[in-house]
């Protein structure tokens, strides 16, 4: 295998780019134009369907298998529930987290005039006002609304100043890099693996490295409600390697400096044999990483099973502290699996006969079996 460079100065611009986009699921059309952008750039032939999924394809020696490697470039998000008769906005999240995490967030309202900015609040949000109270109420959606940066102080100056209900929210990023190599920021999920897929990319061009088998890069946008690779497979496609955040949390086995491999998620386990494929490379080049298993989380691998594909699949992670809340990860864990999806798509494939959609025992390969032991009656 080839050692790629991973340029990591082009992995951090395009990181901080990529996070200063707005995209809540079902609103990522700015940010399917800068991915395109930049894989045009690359001279990466790709496709785009209706509603903006990406498939790229790096070519390979082999026609008759293809793999595949998934992304998602929606975040977390609001949308507007109600025009209140305070002047300011009831709102929804746009996939699932807390409201906890929306509490003093700066946001973008998208209405159909002009973009307008604000602050998520709770509805009690000042203790000169409220007292004790503030820390008394409870934290859900019910609680919070948005503070409209408008002179807006009755529902009918929300009407005339554009507001609709089904507005979009997005919440700021507000991205940090550290001096000790720490990148502080909203929607690391998933945009960090986007930025990684685009570097390993990159190195792959510059190289004019040529793979064993083709590699189908993909770019869902609607992984975070759920649905995001059900309908981005074609046949040929026989494993897939989802990338992912990866929870570091107490009782997770998951870090921020290094690869995690996910066994399991709330979908059930990853393929056996892809999985340990990917252990096995790790192993081999001297890439940090750890396993992990996931009992409230699911990713494009589980939309793409339950979808119908008859394919192989695996969940890598790049460590991810706080995850769809105030996240952290580290500049070693995306250089890390950067290293590993490289030395991935340059390896042969797991099992030549998942070239063939269906086929006999031939080639089927095998688990560990136990030791059989034969009790007298």
């Amino acid at each position: 295998m080839n050692k790629l460079h991973i340029d990591e100065e082009y992995l951090c611009k395009t990181l901080i780019s990529l996070l200063n986009i707005p995209s809540p699921a079902g609103y990522t059309d700015q940010i399917v134009h800068f991915v395109g952008r930049e894989l045009e750039k690359f001279g990466i032939p790709f496709d785009v369907t209706r509603r903006g999924a990406i498939r790229a394809t790096l070519p390979g020696r082999e026609k008759t298998f293809a793999r595949a490697v998934a992304v998602h470039l929606d975040t977390l998000g609001a949308m507007v529930r109600d025009l209140k008769e305070n002047g300011r906005l009831g709102i929804l999240p746009v996939g699932t987290w807390s409201a906890r995490f929306a509490e003093g967030a700066r946001v973008t309202v998208f209405t159909e005039k002009r973009p307008c900015r604000g602050t998520i609040l709770p509805l009690k949000a000042s203790g000169h006002t409220y007292g004790d109270e503030i820390d008394s109420q409870p934290v859900n959606w019910e609680n919070t609304e948005i503070r409209i940066d408008e002179r807006c102080r009755t529902r009918l100056d929300l009407i005339h100043a554009g507001f609709n209900v089904g507005d979009f929210v997005a919440v700021d990023a507000a991205p940090e890099i550290t001096g000790t190599g720490f990148i502080n920021a909203r929607h690391l999920d998933d945009k960090a693996g986007v930025s990684i897929v685009l570097a390993v990319i990159r190195s792959i061009a510059d190289g004019s490295l040529c793979l064993p088998v083709p590699c189908h890069l993909l770019f869902t946008i609607a992984e975070e409600v759920g649905i995001g690779a059900s309908a981005m497979l074609y046949g040929d496609v026989g494993e897939m390697v989802v990338l992912d955040n990866a929870t570091v949390a107490p009782g997770q086995y998951s870090w921020e400096f290094g690869v995690t491999i996910g066994m399991m998620d709330a979908a059930g386990p990853f393929d056996y044999h892809l999985t340990r494929k990917l252990i096995g490379i790790c192993r081999e080049q001297g890439i940090e990483y750890s396993r992990d298993v996931f009992r409230y989380y699911r990713s494009d691998s589980a939309s793409a099973i339950e979808a119908g594909n008859d394919t192989r699949t695996a969940l890598v992670g790049f460590g991810v502290d706080g995850s769809h809340g105030y996240e952290r990860t580290h500049m070693l864990s995306l250089l890390a699996v950067s290293r590993l999806i490289g030395h991935y798509m340059q390896s042969p494939p797991t099992f030549a006969r998942d070239k063939d959609e269906i086929s006999t025992l031939n080639g089927f390969p095998h688990q560990p079996e136990r030791d059989i032991i034969h009790i007298q009656t």
